[in-house]
């Protein structure tokens, strides 16, 4: 990933070179370029700013420096690349895990770093011509300039990309993935006598029950999220799990809205396994009828409307497995928590006699990785449902019943 940075004070932006960040840099994985504004001020004095038209205090930045520079790194790139300008404002739309996310999927970034009352208001305009434009804000408050905050997103981003962070699990979850902060940790000695007062880590951590401890730091995460931040939660999930949503099974009459709900949630799947030829794709209203004989199918509504859906069977020949099914949720609830919520209770209706329990996707991205490892599951290959289309479609995944 290549990423520009245009400022007046190229030494505030030193700490680049130091830990994760640097050694992404030397290892290549990491193009920083850091651009002096000034270099593009041909006065004697290399001026950037001037007084407000207007009137008013402080000064703003001048737009033919800006232009200048913005231009030169766009004409600096492949022929036809374009960077997308990244400008850390007050004004801007809020910085989140989900836009460092997003932002990390893109080859290159350039970002401009504000002074003083800010950048001429021309000079956006004039990069919107040839670029996308985004103004950020770290938050509801006002610092000197951008580059504490191009610090901050350039870390949040560069973290994510393959091969900056060692051990990619310790990216798994972590603070504001799927909209929840992270759960307590905890290292050696399991009893910390702290002045006298003994400290104990919680049992569960040591029981090496994997289910177990997945499902108690879903618990810490929803409690800490709760209590700290309860505007990271959709209202309905904010203290009782699917809460005031009517959880209840499908019937013939379902279908229509389930067919159609199935289809938005796995048309992006179709993109990523780079073929249209999944089973939920392929499904009809007769044959999605017909699974409803086959299956436990549960439809959830909130105010009449339909948002998300599983199923569930006990595995025909094997009395002792239980398969999740079709877990779908509506793309505007994703990351709210609704899907751990309800494959728990999709779980739940499994039979006493049930040891194992498996569910298939059609491909494993890292939201889909963090998902299954939060809920205790481990990755196996070759799917448990035979319906379920081509063995090269499908990446399953089975936890044993505590």
């Amino acid at each position: 990933m290549r990423l520009d940075v245009v400022t007046i004070f190229p030494g505030y932006l030193a700490p680049l070179e130091q830990s994760l960040i640097g050694q992404a840099r030397r290892g290549g994985l990491l193009d920083i370029r850091i651009h002096d504004l000034r270099d593009h001020a041909h006065d004697r004095h290399r001026t950037v700013d001037d007084t407000p038209y207007g009137g008013g205090a402080g000064m703003v930045m001048k737009p033919e420096p800006w232009a200048e520079s913005l231009d030169a790194i766009r004409r600096s790139g492949p022929a036809g690349a374009v960077p997308h300008l990244m400008i850390p404002s007050p004004a801007g739309v809020p910085f989140t895990e989900a836009m460092a996310r997003s932002l990390a999927g893109e080859p290159w970034l350039a970002f401009a770093c504000g002074r003083y009352e800010g950048i001429d208001e021309r000079v956006y305009d004039h990069a919107r011509e040839r670029m996308p434009v985004t103004l950020v804000s770290l938050g509801d408050y006002v610092i000197n300039g951008g580059e504490a905050a191009v610090l901050v997103i350039v870390e949040a981003v560069a973290r994510l990309l393959p091969g900056v962070i060692g051990n990619a699990d310790s990216l798994v979850e972590e603070s504001h993935e799927d909209g929840l902060l992270e759960y307590p940790v905890y290292t050696k000695p399991a009893v910390w006598h702290d002045g006298g007062v003994p400290r104990e880590v919680p049992s569960v951590l040591l029981s090496g029950d994997h289910a177990a401890i997945a499902a108690w730091r879903l618990g810490q995460r929803r409690a800490r999220t709760a209590a700290r931040r309860p505007d990271l939660l959709h209202p309905s999930l904010a203290t009782t799990g699917l809460g005031d949503l009517l959880v209840s099974p499908a019937t013939p009459a379902d279908v229509p809205e389930l067919l159609v709900l199935t289809r938005a949630c796995w048309l992006p799947e179709a993109e990523r396994a780079g073929t249209t030829a999944l089973p939920p794709l392929r499904e009809s209203v007769a044959s999605l009828a017909s699974s409803l004989e086959q299956w436990h199918t549960y439809a959830v509504r909130s105010g009449g409307r339909l948002v998300a859906s599983v199923r569930g069977r006990v595995r025909p020949g094997d009395e002792t497995a239980w398969e999740t099914g079709r877990l779908i949720v509506a793309p505007d609830l994703e990351g709210r928590g609704l899907g751990r919520d309800l494959l728990a209770f999709a779980e739940s209706l499994a039979p006493e006699r049930v040891t194992s329990f498996w569910l298939d996707t059609a491909t494993l991205t890292p939201r889909h990785q963090r998902i299954l490892r939060k809920a205790g599951y481990r990755v196996v290959r070759g799917g448990a449902d035979e319906t379920a289309g081509p063995r090269s479609e499908i990446v399953s995944a089975v936890k044993r019943r505590p």
